[in-house]
C-alpha cells in the first residue's frame, strides 16, 4: 500500500503536470488498466478498430502514407484484420531519413524532435507528438504499477541518455524532488562513482530502481564484492530497459537488492512496445501497438517462430510508425498469461540484429557463444566484443586482479573455435571497456549482422 505523500503525487500533482502539458494521461492509464482484463479477442478487436480509423486518418493527412495508399491502391477502410498490414511496406531507417517531412501529419502541432544514435552512431531523426507521448507515459504507468509502486514513491534512475542528463534544469530539479526521483548518470561507472552511488542508494532507500541492466548490475556486483548491503532498503522491484537482459544480471540483481527484477521493452523510435508482469510474461501494450514478427525476407511467422520485431503504434498519427523494423529478435507467444491479462506475449526478446555473429563459414549465432567464453575467464572483469568483420574480432578486456597473460590466448583460442580458425581475434587490453555514446553497454556488437 502507498505512503500518503504517494497517494497525493500519484493522484493530484502528477495528473496536474500532464493536463498542463495538454496529456490526457490519466484517462488513457484508466482506460487501458481496465481493457487489460478483456479477453485476447476482445483486446484484438479493438486494435482492428483502431488500427482501420488510424489507417484511415494518415492516409488522409500525412503526405508520404496519403501518396502510398493512391499509388497501390490500398484502402484503409476495408481493413478487417491486422493481417491486412501486410499489404504494406515496412517503415525502415532509410524511409525515415529519406521522407523525415513528408511523414509529417498536414494538421500536427507541437512535435517534438528526437533522434536515436543506434549501433553505428549515425542518429536517427524522427518527431513525436502529444497523443504518443500520452499514450507511451500511460502505459509506463499501468505497468509499474502492476508491482505496487507508483509515481511518487521514492526511485533511483540509472541512466545515461544525453536527452535526460542534458535537462537538469531548475524545473526538472524541482520536480524530480518533489516526485522524488534520483538521476544516477551511467556514463562513468569508476569504483569512486559506484561507491558514492550506492552510498546515495542507501541514503534514499528507494521503492523502485530504473535503468540499463548492465549499470545496476555492476552496481550490485561491486556492492556484493564489497561487502556493502543493497538487501536491507526495502526495494519493491528493478525496472531495467533499453538493453537485452542477461540471466547473470537478472540474478545478480535479484540477488543483491532482494527483490524482482521487470523487464521492460521498447524505444524511443518504436515506443513502449511490452512489459514482465509479475507471473513472468513480457505483455505487449496491444491497445496501442500491433507487433509482427518477419524472417529475412520480410514474411510473416506464425507465434513460436523467431524473426525480427516489427511495430505498428497506432499513437502515432502526428508521424506515423508503421510496420517500423525494430531490428530486434523475437518470438511472439500464443500462451495466455497466467495473470490473468488478456494482453498478448512476447515470449522471448532475443536481442538486436547486432547482438548476432556470423561466423567464417557463414554459420549464425547469437552473441551469448561468445560471451560465454569470456564469462569463463576469472581474470576477466570487463568485457566488449566487436566483430568487424567475418574474418577479424576486436575484444576489448579490463583485466581484474586474477588476470594472467595465457588469459589472452584462452580468448583468442575460444572465440576462434566458434568463429572458425582463419579469424583473427584481436585483444585490447584497456583501463576501461568502453560504453555507447548513450551510456548504455553491449558485450557484443556486429558490424557484419547489420
Amino acid at each position: 500500500m502507498s505512503d500518503l505523500y504517494t497517494r497525493f503525487i500519484a493522484k493530484l500533482v502528477f495528473p496536474l503536470q500532464e493536463r498542463v502539458k495538454k496529456h490526457d494521461t490519466v484517462r488513457v492509464r484508466r482506460q487501458m488498466e481496465e481493457s487489460q482484463w478483456w479477453s485476447a479477442e476482445r483486446i484484438a478487436a479493438l486494435q482492428v478498430e483502431r488500427l482501420k480509423a488510424f489507417l484511415t486518418d494518415i492516409g488522409a493527412n500525412v503526405p508520404y502514407y496519403r501518396e502510398l495508399f493512391a499509388s497501390t491502391g490500398f484502402d484503409p477502410r476495408a481493413v478487417k484484420s491486422t493481417a491486412d498490414l501486410q499489404a504494406l511496406p515496412f517503415l525502415t531507417k532509410a524511409v525515415i531519413k529519406e521522407h523525415t517531412d513528408a511523414l509529417r501529419a498536414d494538421d500536427a502541432k507541437g512535435l517534438a524532435r528526437f533522434n536515436t544514435g543506434g549501433s553505428s552512431g549515425v542518429p536517427l531523426i524522427f518527431f513525436i507528438g502529444t497523443e504518443r507521448v500520452t499514450h507511451d507515459v500511460a502505459a509506463k504507468w499501468r505497468a509499474t504499477r502492476w508491482w505496487d509502486v507508483d509515481i511518487g514513491d521514492a526511485e533511483v534512475v540509472v541512466w545515461g541518455s544525453p536527452i535526460e542528463l542534458g535537462t537538469q534544469d531548475r524545473m526538472r530539479l524541482i520536480r524530480d524532488k518533489l516526485m522524488r526521483t534520483e538521476l544516477l548518470p551511467a556514463f562513468e561507472m569508476s569504483d569512486e562513482r559506484v561507491e558514492a552511488f550506492i552510498a546515495r542508494i542507501r541514503q534514499m532507500r528507494p521503492k523502485m530502481v530504473f535503468g540499463y541492466p548492465s549499470a545496476i548490475s555492476h552496481i550490485a556486483g561491486y556492492a556484493e564484492k564489497k561487502g556493502l548491503r543493497l538487501d536491507d532498503l526495502g526495494v519493491k522491484v528493478v525496472f531495467v530497459t533499453s538493453e537485452r537482459l542477461y540471466d547473470h544480471q537478472r540474478e545478480v540483481i535479484s540477488r543483491v537488492f532482494a527483490s524482482p527484477v521487470a523487464n521492460g521493452y521498447g524505444g524511443r523510435d518504436a515506443g513502449f512496445i511490452a512489459h514482465a508482469c509479475p507471473s513472468g510474461s513480457m505483455h505487449i501494450t496491444a491497445e496501442d501497438i500491433v507487433v509482427e514478427i518477419i524472417d529475412g525476407a520480410g514474411n510473416v511467422l506464425p507465434h513460436g517462430h523467431s524473426g525480427e520485431i516489427v511495430v505498428t503504434h497506432l499513437a502515432t498519427r502526428d508521424y506515423p510508425f508503421v510496420r517500423y523494423r525494430t531490428g530486434d529478435v523475437g518470438v511472439l507467444s500464443d500462451h495466455a498469461c497466467p495473470c490473468g491479462r488478456g494482453l498478448p506475449v512476447l515470449s522471448e526478446i532475443q536481442g538486436r540484429s547486432t547482438d548476432f555473429v556470423i561466423a567464417a563459414d557463414g554459420t549464425v549465432m547469437h552473441g551469448l557463444a561468445l560471451i560465454y567464453v569470456l564469462r569463463d575467464i576469472p581474470g576477466v572483469a570487463s568485457f566488449k566484443i566487436v566483430q568487424e568483420t567475418t574474418l577479424l574480432t576486436t575484444v576489448f578486456v579490463e583485466p581484474g586482479k586474477l588476470f594472467k597473460a595465457e588469459d589472452v590466448t584462452r580468448i583468442e583460442d575460444g572465440l576462434k573455435r566458434r568463429l572458425g580458425d582463419a579469424v583473427t581475434i584481436d585483444v585490447k587490453l584497456v583501463d576501461v571497456v568502453p560504453a555507447e555514446a548513450s551510456g548504455k553497454f553491449r558485450y557484443v556488437i556486429s558490424r557484419v549482422a547489420a
